[in-house]
């Protein structure tokens, strides 16, 4: 059983802090993804967790054992780079072969490791060409076998799709899943790619200026952003994220923007009492939970935008601008005057100036996204138990 553990785990640079006091504790077999903006510390992690930098503070466990003085060669792990890293002047088979030559694997053996390794990534056709004749998702395949043929007990990927094309990254994200299925074995995966995490991770750690944010499975990081960085981070469009008062409304709770007041359900957020001042709020809203033609709102037209399988709508209303999904046949022309609603059990509040979500979570259970998130969910629990 291997897994990943950081205890208060700290990295600085003079007087600068990368990564900040991080506690996070990685099952075996687990997809874990470092989500963050640039600089947010999640490179750093990596590369303490490889043994490419040593920690300022702190502990780091690969399984039982603590690895913090121990070089990266006897760390049991092994690492895929954002560029390639691969010898020109070496064949694929050679290339994937380097590690096992330097461990003083026999050379009678490395030919079926070398293979098993290729066929794993699809690449067995290519053992005799060399790397400059391959294109980048080719590259990349060689390079994860490489890292393969060492079997470690954790493989860390930094970035490594980050210099293919978009077709060739989904083409790509695919083939790590199903990797990934195969092997089983614990991997930690840096990206700024949201997609790349929701679509990939059991779980996805949410980085920001070295601070742990969010260490939770997509699903709950999508529907229950702890914060709003979390809140605005996730999702393609973001979150819509306006400032606002909340208060008692006969008894019930109403969040108050400029012009605009949406009432909550009874229950859905801890309120002030009937005579307290009202509270400063951040209300959430994502593009799918607005309801254009149907509701208590007027609105107007900005912009729309046809993706092909969507539309994404911008719309004003009550002097804040709320961006919404819509099906592709949708009928509207900037100007055109909407009605305008939203899925009320499905708005996320946020504590102002903290940032801390304030829902009680109690109105309405929100599904997790695609049945693959909830047995992941499952299959933690079991192994907990």
């Amino acid at each position: 059983m291997t897994g990943v553990r950081c205890e208060k785990l700290r990295k600085t640079y003079g007087a600068a802090v990368a990564v900040a006091g991080l506690d996070l504790a990685i099952d075996d077999a687990e997809f874990v993804s470092l989500l963050g903006p640039s600089g947010c510390g999640k490179t750093t992690t990596l590369r303490m967790l490889a043994g490419l930098e040593y920690p300022s503070g702190g502990a780091i466990y690969i399984g039982e054992r603590m690895v913090n003085n121990v070089p990266p060669a006897k760390r049991d792990i092994a690492m895929v780079f954002q560029s390639y890293a691969l010898y020109p002047h070496m064949t694929v088979a050679e290339n994937i072969a380097y590690p096992l030559r330097k461990r003083g694997v026999p050379k009678s053996e490395r030919g079926a490791i070398v293979m098993n390794a290729a066929r794993l990534v699809q690449v067995e056709e290519l053992l005799d060409r060399r790397p400059g004749e391959l294109s980048g998702g080719q590259q990349q395949r060689v390079a994860l076998a490489r890292a393969l043929v060492k079997e470690p007990q954790l493989l860390l990927l930094d970035e490594p799709l980050s210099n293919l094309d978009a077709q060739l990254r989904a083409h790509m994200r695919a083939e790590l899943i199903e990797l990934h299925q195969r092997i089983k074995t614990t991997m930690v995966y840096v990206t700024h790619d949201q997609l790349e995490a929701m679509t990939m991770s059991a779980r996805i750690a949410v980085m920001s200026n070295g601070v742990l944010q969010q260490f939770a499975t997509p699903a709950e990081i999508y529907n229950r952003p702890c914060n709003t960085f979390v809140a605005s981070f996730i999702g393609t469009p973001p979150m819509v994220l306006a400032d606002g008062e909340l208060s008692l409304d006969n008894g019930r709770p109403v969040v108050r923007i400029e012009g605009l007041a949406v009432a909550l359900p009874p229950g859905y957020v801890g309120v002030p009492g009937s005579t307290a001042p009202a509270v400063p709020v951040t209300l959430g809203v994502r593009p799918e939970d607005v309801v254009i033609g149907n509701g208590e709102h007027d609105a107007a037209v900005r912009v729309v935008e046809p993706t092909g399988h969507e539309c994404i709508v911008l719309l004003d209303v009550g002097g804040i601008t709320v961006t919404a999904r819509t099906q592709n046949d949708v009928r509207l022309r900037p100007g055109d005057p909407v009605r305008l609603g939203f899925r009320k059990e499905r708005l996320h509040i946020f504590e102002r100036p903290s940032g801390r979500r304030i829902n009680t979570d109690a109105a309405a259970e929100v599904e997790p996204i695609g049945a693959a998130s909830a047995a992941r969910g499952r299959s933690r629990a079991e192994r907990s138990a």
